[in-house]
């Protein structure tokens, strides 16, 4: 099992907690995490894009001159897509680009992205996130202290208003509880902070 440090919210070492080898500890499957972020981008998609057929625009009922006689290449609308106001060849239409992934893929991909992060040295541990009142100065500077100033990944082991309020303001900072977070967001934070009482949670659901 990983021993990593557990820090304060000033960077301060206060202890250290053992991770679990059967979450953070397994060889990343890079296949199941690529595939897992496809998924959460595609399901992202709002598929809105529309545009008209040939069979949509309007006009064009009237055969623009006779077929034959003028010297022009034969038309029988001037709403073809080779004329200008015409319709679009294989036009798009409103979609769903949702698909479902494999339960055990979801699993080993999420497994595999904790176990990349910490063999990166990109996972920080937190004592806890204690705060009276709404300040994103307080979370900044805690993010500061720790190292995690860029893009950064917030798991806390519940719904904490204060918190989730007061980092969201931040620039690149996500916040996310146990049964909230994805292969995404993890992924594509510089540093993963994870509130220590998150840990056992995260453990017990995909170990």
């Amino acid at each position: 099992m990983a021993n990593i440090d557990v820090l304060d919210m000033a960077g301060q070492k206060v202890g250290s907690v053992e991770l679990s080898d059967a979450v953070f500890g397994i060889e990343p499957n890079t296949v199941a995490v690529h595939q897992m972020v496809v998924n959460y981008l595609a399901n992202n998609r709002q598929g809105t894009q529309s545009a008209l057929t040939r069979a949509e625009v309007s006009g064009g009922g009237r055969k623009p001159w006779k077929q034959k006689g003028t010297g022009h290449a034969r038309q029988g609308s001037t709403r073809a897509p080779q004329w200008t106001h015409g319709g679009v060849v294989f036009a798009p239409k409103p979609r769903s680009y949702r698909f479902t992934v494999n339960k055990k893929v979801k699993k080993l991909a999420m497994k595999s992205a904790f176990s990349g992060k910490l063999s990166d040295g990109q996972i920080v541990v937190l004592d806890s996130i204690a705060m009276d009142e709404y300040k994103t100065k307080t979370v900044a500077n805690m993010l500061k202290a720790i190292g995690a100033e860029k893009k950064a990944l917030i798991i806390l082991p519940a719904m904490d208003q204060k918190v989730i309020s007061s980092a969201r303001n931040i620039p690149g900072v996500k916040t996310a509880q146990v049964n909230t977070i994805n292969v995404y967001d993890i992924v594509n934070a510089d540093k993963v902070v994870i509130v220590k009482d998150a840990i056992g949670k995260i453990e017990e659901v995909y170990a």
